[in-house]
């Protein structure tokens, strides 16, 4: 093992500690408790762009958040403000019942 200044540093001169492989490993096993399901679009590419959508998701919910952009994008809205969408309608009724129900 290699010092400086008094610390373990291994070949790249990083500094290694002895939680450091504790916590690698725990970071690889744990599962993500997040999941949703994917909706894909009915719309075209020319549907025209006749619904505007505002929304706020709190800041402790961000995979959710970053879920339903997702899905905006794949129906083809168009982001106009973070919260504020422009896009084809009617949404998918699947899609609007899961996120009423989430």
């Amino acid at each position: 093992m290699t010092y400086y200044k008094g610390m373990k540093v291994n070949a790249f001169g990083l500094p290694v500690s002895k939680n450091d492989h504790r916590s690698r490993i725990k970071r690889k096993n744990r599962k993500r408790n997040f999941y949703h399901t994917a909706f894909s679009s009915l719309f075209n590419e020319n549907s025209p762009k006749n619904l505007i959508l505002m929304y706020d998701v709190a800041e402790e919910k961000k995979k959710e958040r970053d879920w339903f952009r997702r899905q905006l994008k794949n129906f083809g809205y168009l982001m106009i403000q973070r919260s504020v969408w422009v896009g084809p309608s009617p949404l998918p009724k699947e899609f609007v019942d899961y996120v009423k129900d989430t």
